[in-house]
This record gives C-alpha cells, structure tokens and sequence, in this order.
C-alpha cells in the first residue's frame, strides 16, 4: 500500500464514523424528543410523566455532550496524525531523551508525553460531564476535591501498572525477533489476568470502601441463590457507591479466588430483597451461559489479531508516513508504531461495533431468561423497571441507534421477552 492511499482511506473513515455518530445521535435526540410527551403504555403504572420528562432531558443532555465530545475526539485524532502532532512530539521527545539516556527511556518518554497530552485533552470534558452534565440531574456527589483526589490516584496507577507492562512490550518488540507480537500478546494476556485477581483486593479499595454485607436476611437469600447456580464467590460485599454518584449497580469481580460480589448501597436501598435477589441472578445468568469466559477468549483472540497485525504493519514505511509520521531512521520506531495503531484502530474498527453489541444484546437475554428461572419474574421486571427508573434511562431510544450502540436491549424489549418466557420455568425463590 502506498501512503497517500492509507492517508486517504484514514481520512475516509475519520469523516465516515464522525458523521454516522452524528447521525446517529442525532436520530436518538430526535427520537426521545418526539417521544418525552407521553410515557409508554408498559411502564405508565410505574413512571410519572415527570420521570419520563427528567429521563429524556437527561439522554438529550448526555448526547448533546456526547456531540462535542465525538468532534474533540476527531479533531484530535487528526491533529495527532496527519496534522504531525505525533511526529512533532516525536522529534522533541527524541532530541531531548534518545540521545542522552538510551531507546527504552526514550520511547516510556513519547508513550508518557502522549498520554500527558491527551489526558489534558480530556480534563475539562470530564469535568463538564461530572459536573456540569451529572450534577444538572442529580446523580453527581462528587466534591472537586474528590475528583482531583481520584484523577491523582488514577494517574499513579496508570503509572504503577502501565510501565512495567509497556517497557515489557517494547523490550520484546526490540528484542525478540520478528515473532515478537506472540510473546508481547502473550506477556498482555498475563498482565490483564492478573488485573482481574489484584483489582478487587488493592485497586479497588483505594477508590471506595467495601465492607461486608451485614443484611443476614438478604445475605442468606443471596447464598441460597449462588449455591443454587453452583457459583462460588469469595464473599459479599457492599459499595459506598452514593459517595460519587446517585447511579446504582451490582457486579461480580475478580478471578478464581479473588471472585467477589459486589452491591452498590444505592442499590441496596432501592430495591427489595426479592429484587436485590434477581438482579444477582441475572448476573448468574451470564456466568451460567460462560458470557464472561466466551468474551475473555474472544477479547484475547481479537487482541492476538491486533498484535500479529501490528507486527507486520512495524516494518512498513507507508503505515507511518500514511499517518503522518516519518520514521526515525537512527531510533527505535516501536512505541510511535504502538501509538499509531492505537490512534487509528478505533475508525476503521467503529463500524464492526454493532456486531458485538448485538451478541451482548443476546447474552442479555439469555441471562434474563436464566435469572427468571431462578429467581421470580416479577422481581426482576420490578427492579429493571426501577433501575431505569432512578438512572433516567429513556424509555424511547431510537430503534436504529440502540441496533448500533445499545450494549444491553431496551427496557421494553427485555420486559416483553420476559412475559413471553414460558411461565413454568419461572421458579420463585423462597
């Protein structure tokens, strides 16, 4: 491939995704909009109009961001590329750190520069969301003094965990010949599992306290419910999640040993304990079906692809001149090949993206059906009404647009496939 024609194709579908994301979250305003005047009939016993109103208001409010968001997003991918922003920083990181102390402190220094750079980028966007967006609607609880705190604490991590497995990467990407991509995917995979094992134990304390569920009815109920579904989990545990934001969740976290459940308080005080129960069993459901496990093998086999295509793409001069770097000729070109991969991924992988989230859409299902079977069907259509509910989740989303973002299917959509099951094979906990 030439460069100009790679420099064409990016540009082709810079533009391409932007405009679909604007189309898109265009049609979702447009939508919910048309639509905020009158609360569907499935939900109407349950929702005010004043909810739906608040609802709606809150999605138009999120995407209206989200629209400045996306042009930032562009804006700076193509600064970073074929306007030489990257090359720019190239040369001075270059200059400034190769020449004095070597290629491995060189290139940790571009991957620093970089992501110093974009996180600035991103600074005040997250703070117009947080504080601006969120608190508009009442789900931020944050202080600017716990953001601050937490942006801290992020940015160490990142340092913490993302040096040692980075200087891995471009060690073996200098030194282990041109099947380098293997080992480096190999040493990638082994970082991420053991992530999953550490988070729970010492990441994640460092941002919320989690104390043991001290509810002996609710726990009981829980244990019955996961020595039912055969799940094994290291222990129950409820999250200061109401410290941050209004927004309530429930989770499983960790590997092997380390499996945890984890309640957000918010939740615990919204829903009952039959509700609680189901919500957990839907959760079940997806570990019960081996979502979790499919998706780490799928995550690992797509991530095998990446590297064995950035090993190939390494070694040819058109892949960085066609994104707007010229090569150095007397340094290492590792970390701008690890950069320039990362920046250009996401467009040409953007339209691929309603593939996966229809297969997540899927797993949804199938793990609503499974929690229907061990927990009651009522509570579980109650607490998805409820939790829709309590975030402002719209009831209307634009069909085309959830077929493209939606991760998980409407509520409607979930609460007809619900009623649709077979009534026999709903067991209602005891």
């Amino acid at each position: 491939m030439h460069s100009t024609t790679l420099t064409l194709v990016f540009a082709a579908f810079v533009v391409a995704s932007l405009l679909t994301k604007l189309w898109l979250d265009g049609r979702q305003v447009r939508h919910v909009a048309q639509h905020r005047e009158q609360v569907p009939p499935a939900f109407a016993d349950e929702v005010s109009l004043e909810q739906h109103h608040r609802a709606a208001a809150y999605t138009v409010d999120k995407l209206r961001f989200g629209l400045i968001v996306s042009a930032v997003g562009a804006l700076t991918l193509i600064g970073w590329t074929l306007l030489g922003g990257l090359h720019s920083l190239n040369q001075l990181v270059r200059d400034t750190v190769f020449t004095r102390w070597g290629a491995l402190p060189y290139q940790l220094a571009l991957l620093a520069g970089f992501s110093v750079i974009g996180g600035l980028i991103d600074l005040p966007l997250s703070a117009w969301s947080t504080f601006r967006v969120e608190q508009k609607h009442g789900f931020n609880r944050m202080s600017w003094g716990m953001w601050l705190g937490d942006l801290v604490k992020q940015s160490v991590l990142g340092v913490v965990l993302g040096t040692p497995i980075a200087a891995l990467i471009l060690w073996l990407m200098g030194a282990a010949g041109q099947q380098w991509w293997l080992w480096a995917w190999a040493s990638w995979v082994g970082f991420s599992l053991l992530l999953m094992v550490i988070f729970p134990i010492f990441i994640a304390p460092l941002f919320n306290k989690f104390e043991p569920l001290d509810d002996d009815s609710l726990a009981q109920r829980v244990t019955a419910l996961m020595s039912r579904c055969g799940f094994k989990a290291k222990g129950l545990f409820v999250m200061d999640g109401s410290r941050r934001s209004a927004h309530a969740n429930a989770y499983f976290t960790g590997l092997g040993a380390s499996k945890r459940v984890v309640f957000f308080d918010t939740l615990l005080k919204k829903l009952s304990h039959g509700e609680v129960e189901a919500v957990l069993a839907h959760e079940l459901g997806h570990f019960k079906h081996k979502h979790v496990l499919k998706r780490m093998i799928m995550m690992f086999v797509l991530s095998l692809a990446g590297f064995a295509l950035l090993g190939w793409l390494t070694r040819q001069v058109w892949f960085y001149q066609g994104l707007g770097v010229n090569p150095n000729l007397n340094a290492p070109n590792d970390a701008l090949a690890l950069l320039l991969f990362m920046l250009a991924l996401p467009s040409f992988m953007f339209f691929v993206s309603p593939i996966f989230a229809y297969f997540s859409r899927r797993d949804e299902y199938e793990a609503d059906a499974y929690a229907c079977q061990q927990a009651a069907r009522e509570d579980l259509a109650s607490a998805l009404i409820k939790l829709y509910k309590d975030n402002s989740a719209t009831l209307t989303p634009d069909p085309v647009y959830v077929r493209f973002h939606y991760s998980h299917p409407p509520a409607s959509e979930r609460l007809a496939a619900m009623a649709a099951l077979p009534r026999a094979t709903s067991q209602a906990a005891t």
